[in-house]
């Protein structure tokens, strides 16, 4: 008895969501072919805009001319901004004239987490304090001039494209 009860619950229960489910198609087939009539109807005026149009007169074929390859030269116009702030090496050998600094941190640990990663890959390294604004200075390396130290920042550009010139 019980197994034709659990059988006819099991049929009343598909019969109803096939019930269900074509109610929701025709409901999504007539909001669907509403929306496609609206669109043929905003289309309409706008292609006929278009057939109103004025002809375009036909131009004179452009013939390319052919040039000459111009060996350029460039000038490095040295416009990279550099700061100036007041700071302490914590850890290094000292700073020259200009520094290129390849990270800023609140926390000492991340800057030695950095700095070492820099000794690692070849780089002479340094840590620097500002009292100022409580943050450590990650500096790569550091120039007596200013060219030099702007050719550096532009190699590093590629790994710290958020690299700077400290001025001392």
């Amino acid at each position: 008895m019980k197994k034709i009860f659990y059988f006819s619950a099991l049929v009343c229960t598909a019969i109803a969501f096939t019930a269900c489910s074509s109610s929701k198609e025709s409901a999504y087939r007539k909001a669907y072919e509403k929306a496609k009539a609206q669109e043929q109807q905003y289309a309409q005026p706008v292609q006929q805009q278009q057939e109103y149009q004025a002809p375009v007169q036909q131009q004179a074929p452009v013939t390319p001319m052919v040039q000459q390859p111009v060996q350029q030269t460039t000038t490095v116009v040295d416009n990279t901004p550099v700061r100036r702030e007041n700071v302490n090496v914590v850890s290094g050998s000292g700073l020259k004239a200009y520094s290129v600094v390849v990270g800023s941190f609140g926390v000492r640990a991340n800057a030695d987490g950095l700095q070492n990663t820099l000794k690692n890959a070849g780089y002479d390294a340094q840590i620097a304090f500002n009292s100022e604004r409580n943050m450590y200075r990650v500096i790569a390396t550091t120039h007596d001039d200013r060219s030099s130290a702007v050719s550096t920042k532009e190699s590093l550009k590629a790994t710290y494209p958020d690299a700077w010139l400290l001025m001392k």
